[in-house]
């Protein structure tokens, strides 16, 4: 294909220069500032990962170490110290904890149970894709870390002395308690740990299963257990087996909320151990086998390097060039966020658990997990389908195989449990964009027949859309009994635009009077619009609205009536398939320009979170204050984006404030799912080549290229494409992926 020699032309562009694009990822952007991501050895899409766990504890008084009290939803927090281990199934920017399990952790000395007592703090932490490093001050252990899709691949150099390796699973950012272990020989484990209810939803409890093998055998290993407290007495921490027994004797299972398992030994100064885990959300068996598949050795560099090959290989299909070392760390940085999650859930065999069941399917393809979409709808997808449409169709085809194991599209879905978190029905405008966008290897009369469902189903049978009998009655969800469960504008809001995506489908597959229908039904936020605001206000099914209503209230996420995640003026300009009609409803263009640039003198605009995000692009659409774009992306990147921990504005919402970025720094935007227009803004970089993937686009590359007057030209003179001026300040993607060049001109 030449698709294929593609890669290998910019392969050996990259490397021409002596540079490989993973030099320009700092993993640690977005560990601090609730930005959730971590640091850790992640594969591209990887099942498993390995990344430093230091959120279960935190520096007390007197030098003890206390229960953390903070919310955490990842398993590393850049501006904490104190160690606990290194998990091995994680996840990167979500608002709720889950996963962060199977920990380990080298310790030297005296062998403690007790994490408040065996962690450590570290010093020389190092990053990059595919590897993390650091060293444990209190045990002057050097630690290692990579990965392949399903294993985790650790290395310790140890001092000369007695020294330990941990297996915990009682430690973890899961809700959920219980877990097994069963020492199947001195240098391998077997078991699982369980996890579940993300964000204290009522999804179902699964397990997570591992195999865990050592490079040496220790010359004492076991198990131990928590205790729990009985009569006031706090539990004892018991340990089991700690000498060699007969080989039935050490083959015994332990069971309970606090259990682990230890391995002694004694080394040589700057003597290596390594350990390699295998993950399985299915058995043991295939934990093993997916162990023995990708790590059959303890080959540390080779797996490393073959990680951050695959690294290279995806990152490297955008090349930027510019000066500014510091823009292209935060470019690739949100590239590379946006390749960790929707990650695979398959085992090598193809097996993979079931949505909402616990049955075990079968695929010959890749299955994904860990769908945010409320999130990802706007951004991150359609960012897949432009530089890895080949990836975003196994993502499709994913959510078509849980539509027919489950009766539903996902919403929120995680390791096959639809955890309902947040609003709309945000599968629906994600598979009409694919398609839309020409990626088309997948069922679209299933996927259209998915979609309807999602929209037509009365409430009572209806698992994606709540309130949907009062929204397909009156146009709108009312506040009555909408608030129970989620904002009602919100809600409304979401359901628009998914309708409006189910009506361009129908467009294009021939069904002129579903497409009216649809289109009909997505225009009910007029509905919602309240003269006297100028607001989209919550309202009751009689007709009235809301009283003592203060369009700011929840604007700093507190909680409030008709809103999820945002207030009033962050949604006010959501109805990003209808600008002109949302323009006609503020009094024209000229008020439309006003209130929305009012939204930004007045502070409401929140960088860090997705109702809102596309909202700088809207000047676009008013002729003559397109500048005003330009202003407030190049504004808003120079202060929220940094090649630093607190680089990303919040939480990163598996990649979609990070794609929201990529997109940007590119000088294109995608500000409707559905819609194929690109809103231009300027680009950050001088030249930007997107290399297109020729079995879903006809053009070799796009190339955008910036000439600037100084270093202060934020401003488009002139645009074009392959020579052509364009006169408004949108292209399309399919004449983008034509290929060809976007020639900016830019002024100060």
């Amino acid at each position: 294909m030449r698709f294929t020699v593609l890669l290998l032309l910019s392969s050996l562009y990259t490397l021409s220069f002596g540079q490989k694009v993973t030099q320009y990822v700092n993993p640690f952007i977005g560990t601090s500032n609730y930005g959730a991501t971590h640091p850790g050895a992640n594969f591209p899409h990887g099942m498993a990962s390995v990344t430093p766990f230091n959120v279960a504890h935190k520096k007390g008084e007197e030098n003890k170490f206390e229960k953390d009290s903070e919310w955490h939803s990842r398993p590393y927090v850049h501006e904490n110290k104190f160690l606990t281990g290194f998990s091995h199934v994680n996840l990167s920017g979500v608002g709720c904890p889950d996963l962060g399990s199977i920990l380990l952790m080298p310790t030297t000395g005296q062998l403690e149970f007790d994490s408040e007592k065996y962690g450590s703090t570290y010093e020389n932490e190092v990053a990059s894709p595919g590897y993390y490093s650091n060293e444990l001050i209190k045990y002057g252990v050097r630690t290692e870390m990579t990965s392949t899709l399903r294993t985790g691949l650790s290395k310790y150099t140890f001092p000369a002395g007695e020294s330990h390796i941990l297996l915990n699973l009682g430690l973890g950012l899961t809700n959920e308690t219980g877990s097994y272990l069963r020492i199947v020989s001195p240098t391998e484990v077997e078991g699982f740990k369980n996890f579940g209810t993300f964000c204290y939803s009522d999804e179902d409890v699964r397990p997570v299963y591992f195999v865990m093998k050592l490079s040496k055998a220790p010359k004492a290993f076991g198990a131990w257990k928590k205790m729990p407290p009985y009569q006031g007495v706090e539990g004892e921490w018991i340990g089991y087996n700690d000498t060699y027994k007969p080989y039935e004797q050490y083959m015994f299972p332990l069971a309970g909320d606090d259990i682990g398992a230890y391995f002694t030994f004694t080394t040589s100064e700057d003597e290596q151990i390594s350990v390699k885990v295998g993950i399985s959300y299915v058995s043991i068996e295939n934990a093993r086998e997916n162990l023995e598949s990708e790590q059959p050795k303890f080959e540390f560099e080779n797996t490393h390097l073959a990680n951050e090959s695959k690294w290279d290989e995806l990152l490297g299909r955008i090349v930027v060039e510019s000066g500014n070392e510091n823009a292209k760390t935060i470019f690739y940085t949100a590239l590379y966020h946006n390749l960790i999650h929707p990650n695979i859930v398959n085992d090598v065999n193809g097996e993979y658990p079931k949505m909402s069941s616990h049955e075990i399917g079968k695929t010959e393809t890749n299955r994904y997990t860990v769908f945010s979409i409320w999130d990802t709808y706007r951004n991150v997808h359609p960012l897949l389908s432009l530089v890895y449409p080949e990836i975003q169709s196994e993502m499709i085809n994913t959510m078509l195989g849980m539509y027919e194991e489950s009766g539903w599209l996902p919403k929120w879905e995680l390791i096959a449990m639809e955890t309902d978190v947040m609003v709309g029905d945000p599968a629906t405008p994600v598979i009409t964009d694919t398609y839309l966008r020409g990626i088309r290897d997948f069922d679209i009369k299933k996927a259209y027949e998915a979609i309807k469902k999602a929209s037509d189903t009365k409430e009572s049978e209806n698992r994606l859309r709540p309130g949907i009998d009062e929204y397909n009655k009156l146009g709108f969800v009312p506040v009555d009994t909408a608030d129970i469960w989620g904002g009602s504008v919100s809600t409304s809001l979401e359901y628009y635009i998914a309708d409006w995506n189910i009506a361009q489908l129908a467009k294009v597959l021939g069904y002129p009077e579903e497409a009216r229908r649809y289109q009909s039904k997505s225009m009910g936020y007029k509905q919602l619009f309240d003269k006297s605001t100028g607001m989209l206000r919550p309202k009751f099914a009689d007709g009235r609205w809301i009283p003592n209503f203060d369009p700011e209230a929840g604007k700093n996420f507190e909680a409030v009536v008709g809103y999820v995640e945002g207030n009033a003026w962050q949604y006010r300009f959501y109805v990003p398939h209808d600008i002109a009609g949302l323009t006609k409803l503020l009094g024209g263009k000229k008020k439309f320009y006003e209130q929305l640039h009012l939204l930004f003198e007045t502070d409401n605009y929140d960088m860090a979170n997705e109702p809102d995000i596309t909202f700088p692009y809207l000047f676009n659409y008013i002729p003559g204050r397109e500048r005003e774009t330009q202003f407030q992306v190049n504004r808003l990147i120079n202060k929220y984006y940094k090649n630093s921990p607190d680089g990303i504005p919040g939480n990163d919402d598996t990649g979609s404030l990070s794609a929201w970025v990529a997109f940007s720094m590119m000088g294109i935007y995608p500000v409707c799912p559905g819609d194929m227009d690109y809103a231009i803004t300027s680009p950050y970089f001088d030249r930007v080549t997107i290399q297109l993937n020729d079995d879903y686009y006809p053009g070799r590359e796009i190339v955008i290229e910036s000439n600037k007057t100084s270093e202060k030209s934020i401003y488009i003179d002139r645009v074009s494409f392959n020579g052509k001026p364009i006169k408004e300040f949108f292209i399309d993607h399919q004449q983008l992926t034509n290929g060809g060049i976007l020639k900016f001109e830019l002024v100060e």
